[in-house]
């Protein structure tokens, strides 16, 4: 239930921040949000990461639904055992779905978090997509520490 909990919330959280900014902003506005740490620049991208692939926004979307299929696949096989690994996963599906909304609804994404460090604009799903990205190699990284205490104990 933590799964489908996490990718609706996900989900639901970047849709209705992606509407408040377009809401009160228009295409290139900056307002500070946090101290110097984050702010928002409403940005629209037809592509991908770092405004690669641009104008594939539909083509993006579909794979977007494919990879959700794809996971969702997996985990009814009982691919994706563990909490860590449920919730890397649940993150991975809810941004993709929140992209994949704006891309085939619009052709585009809303972009609008920057972070202090200036690398790029981003936006919820984004962020919850590098999360789960996180969480699943922490997995990884953890189950095989694991693994290596059961070969030392044996």
């Amino acid at each position: 239930m933590i799964f489908y909990t996490i990718i609706l919330v996900t989900t639901a959280l970047d849709q209705l921040s992606k509407i408040w900014i377009r809401s009160v902003m228009e295409v290139g506005e900056s307002m500070p949000f946090y101290k110097d740490v984050i702010s928002f620049t409403y940005y629209q991208n037809s592509g991908a990461a770092g405004s690669s692939l641009q104008g594939w926004a539909p083509i993006l979307g579909i794979l977007a639904i494919l990879i959700v299929a794809g996971i969702w696949w997996y985990r009814r096989q009982g691919g994706l055992p563990g909490m860590l690994k449920q919730s890397a996963a649940a993150l991975l599906v809810g941004g993709a779905i929140g992209n994949a909304i704006e891309r085939l609804l619009f052709g585009k994404v809303t972009d609008f978090i920057v972070f202090r460090s200036g690398n790029g604009v981003m936006n919820v799903a984004d962020i919850a997509i590098n999360i789960g990205i996180v969480l699943y190699l922490l997995d990884m990284l953890l189950s095989r520490r694991g693994k290596d205490k059961k070969v030392q104990i044996s």
